[in-house]
């Protein structure tokens, strides 16, 4: 067969490949005492509260599992308004919130709406890899920018300044980050979108992890910027409703009319019932659960990152939300006799069952001197995974 050949610009998402690795060495392991610990894949231990799960099985017995419009529901648009001025201080009007079948959909809307054949987009390197895939599918050409530790691992003003051409449309950030768990700091990011305003140009913006931030200082939506951003966001991390598929967008008034319309045509609508279960999330009750655990999975980057430093597997920079180690693993891989992140990931998921995720997947910027974890895992894991780490490596 003759495939498209925008197909060749997708590269494979390691984060899955490696995935079914750790999943066959886990099924070896399964009857041992040593089951592997699956720290590779950025999905919450904790699932939908009481509350949205009895939502959603209300919704079904009601039968209120009919398409929706594409915009999506207008109460659940109306709550995501009104989480926006409870959390944020923000007047986020709801006729400008878009609900969408997952995060994933909101970029591909967003990409299309926006993005030409050719259109240069500036990234963050390193950043999450399917963020860069939706600006390709898009025939837009994404362009990633080296960063530093020192620069948080995030676009500066100054870097999106020098790289902008004439064939730059915008910039794609993501705030906190995966892999980095990082986010940009307040000034930074008005610099950033001051120098794209300028320009003409497109400030869009992943902020599916804003809700698990742990820092003051960093948990701010972009959208305070101005009416112009278009931001990202998901019910899948601080919601815990990865499986659900629902997301939305906020995005200038006048684009919202655009999506619509192409959503119409290739989506439809986000899930009914998962949209219904979703009211549920602003209940006090389900806000009370789900800041208990942000705290929890602050607990966990407290104690993991600390443990990661003393065995050599170097964190440069503390995150301040999401829950991801970004740990160079050059001295480790070193003791294990092995060269680079995907040589060692295999090598520590042989040797203790802990499955961990290669720099490969998330650019070039010294990504294979480092590995990913994903701290979503409950302590009592991490805790086992920290002790066979420490049998190797200490």
């Amino acid at each position: 067969m003759q495939f498209a050949s925008r197909t060749e610009r997708i590269d494979p998402f390691y984060v899955m490949e490696m995935a079914k690795t750790a999943q066959a060495l886990a099924r070896e392991a399964a009857h041992t005492r040593r089951e592997m610990i699956f720290l590779n894949v950025g999905e919450p231990d904790f699932t939908a509260p009481p509350q949205v799960a009895e939502a959603a099985e209300r919704a079904i017995r009601d039968g209120r599992t009919q398409y929706t419009n594409a915009l999506g529901l207008e109460t659940l648009r109306e709550a995501l308004s009104r989480w926006y001025g409870e959390r944020f201080r923000l007047d986020v009007p709801a006729r400008r919130i878009v609900i969408t079948a997952g995060a994933s959909a909101a970029l591909h809307l967003a990409c299309l709406a926006l993005i030409n054949a050719g259109d240069e987009i500036l990234m963050s390197d390193p950043g999450y890899p399917c963020n860069r895939h939706f600006v390709a599918a898009a025939e837009g050409v994404p362009v990633l920018i080296p960063t530093t530790a020192d620069e948080r691992y995030q676009l500066s003003s100054s870097k999106v300044r020098a790289a902008w051409s004439a064939r730059t449309r915008g910039v794609l950030l993501a705030s906190p980050s995966n892999p980095t768990g990082t986010s940009i700091a307040p000034d930074e990011l008005r610099a950033i979108h001051d120098v794209v305003r300028t320009r003409g140009g497109l400030t869009l913006i992943d902020e599916i992890y804003l809700g698990l931030s742990y820092d003051e200082t960093f948990g701010h939506t972009a959208l305070a910027l101005g009416d112009d951003i278009i931001s990202i966001n998901s019910f899948s991390k601080y919601f815990n409703m990865t499986g659900w598929r629902l997301g939305w967008m906020v995005v200038p008034e006048p684009m919202v009319p655009v999506v619509e319309r192409l959503a119409q045509n290739l989506f439809i609508c986000a899930s009914s019932v998962a949209q219904h279960a979703a009211l549920a999330c602003f209940e006090p009750q389900s806000i009370a659960i789900y800041e208990k655990r942000r705290a929890e999975f602050k607990t966990r980057r407290d104690f993991f990152i600390p443990a990661l430093n003393e065995l050599g597997l170097t964190v440069p920079v503390m995150p301040d939300g999401a829950f991801y180690a970004w740990a160079d693993c050059t001295q480790a891989a070193r003791k294990l006799g092995v060269q680079g992140s995907w040589e060692f990931v295999l090598e520590l998921m042989r040797r203790t069952h802990v499955a961990a995720t290669p720099g490969r997947d998330f650019g070039n910027a010294e990504t294979a001197h480092f590995i990913r974890f994903s701290t979503a895992s409950s302590m009592a894991q991490l805790q086992e995974a920290v002790a066979r780490l420490r049998r190797e490596l200490a």
